[in-house]
């Protein structure tokens, strides 16, 4: 350092002190002074900007600069897409284990329970002071939405008791379906014919998943309310995305299910065996972490770009089923399960 100024390693010439300028010479930078100084401390001093910038330096930093953004969002966008496929892929874990429990006679209600009391226990760790906000906690609005992945997550269950997971994943997602439908009528969302065909292609998947009329069982039955309560809950999320922090509202759901179902779960509570214990465990750990890494992912990177990832549930509980049960889709629910990837994927092209 001398007194014209700080000369980076880099190319390029900062100069703080604008002693060239009064010499005479053509100084690199057009920027103020003090403007450049808190420029340059800016960038040394985080690992990473939080913001693209094009701005109007010289070209060898402004060059600097955009190719350091470009690479992190390029990394960041690698990063949410492995945390939001490993939490894709966990919360159909968290329902292999929860139709372990309930196909071997435990109630639905106390797996739903441990699942919402383990859930909330486990994410203790990860929440600071400002995510218990009691104001938001017992607002009405996010309790309301609490009761509607309630009634999501005992549906589910009760339809895993009976069904093949991939099947009930198929019908599961008749929820994007009732979620848009609700978008337009309460929310306002925009209707485009061709994000309309590409639900009623996935409605068509669904249908052949599900086949009402044609032997349907019950368990699938229940699906469907799963789906139509995930596709509210969606709604109500959207809804509420600014009255509080992704880790409040996850809490708020998690304490509405604890508290809700544990009538229910004393009730109906089994033996607690080391294998139910066990599986009463895997079930709330990975239904929470997955969520978990969703909320984390959906910080890092646009939902758009993460949201064809959301399908990554349909292939896990397929291979799961597969893998735990023995049991693959028929080709009437291979077809269903075609169409709702193929929905899936091409609603959020649209939206490119």
């Amino acid at each position: 350092m001398t007194g014209a100024g700080f000369e980076p390693r880099g190319k390029g010439r900062i100069d703080v002190s604008g002693a060239d300028a009064k010499a005479g010479a053509a100084a690199p930078m057009r920027s103020p002074p003090s403007t450049a100084l808190r420029e340059t401390l800016r960038v040394m001093g985080r690992s990473k900007p939080r913001q693209c910038r094009s701005g109007k330096d010289s070209g060898d930093q402004e060059f600097v600069l955009t190719g350091t953004c470009r690479k992190d969002t390029a990394l960041g966008m690698v990063r949410a897409a492995l945390l939001m496929i490993c939490g894709m892929s966990l919360i159909p874990l968290g329902d292999t284990a929860g139709k372990m429990l309930t196909s071997s006679g435990v109630s639905p209600f106390f797996v739903a329970w441990t699942r919402f009391a383990l859930g909330a226990l486990l994410l203790l760790p990860f929440l600071r002071r400002e995510h218990f906000d009691i104001a938001k906690l017992i607002d009405p609005r996010l309790i309301f939405r609490g009761l509607l992945i309630v009634g999501g997550i005992v549906s589910i269950l009760t339809a895993l008791r009976t069904e093949p997971i991939a099947n009930v994943f198929g019908a599961f997602f008749i929820g994007p379906v009732v979620s848009y439908a609700l978008s337009v009528r309460l929310l306002g969302e925009r209707v485009t014919p061709a994000r309309t065909a590409l639900l009623v292609l996935g409605f068509v998947g669904v249908l052949l998943i599900a086949r009402p009329g044609f032997g349907m069982g019950p368990g699938i039955g229940y699906a469907l309310l799963a789906g139509c309560f995930y596709g509210s809950y969606l709604t109500a999320s959207r809804w509420l995305a600014g009255v509080a922090s992704p880790r409040t509202l996850l809490l708020s759901q998690l304490l509405v299910g604890a508290v809700l179902l544990a009538p229910f779960g004393a009730l109906h509570a089994p033996p607690l065996t080391a294998n139910v214990s066990l599986l009463l465990t895997v079930s709330a750990s990975a239904s929470m972490a997955g969520n978990l890494l969703l909320t984390v992912a959906y910080k890092i990177a646009p939902a758009t770009r993460l949201a064809p990832l959301v399908y990554v549930q349909l292939i896990a509980a397929t291979l799961f089923g597969i893998v735990f049960f023995d049991t693959f889709p028929d080709a009437l629910a291979l077809a269903g399960l075609t169409l709702l990837l193929v929905s899936g994927f091409g609603s959020v092209l649209l939206r490119r």
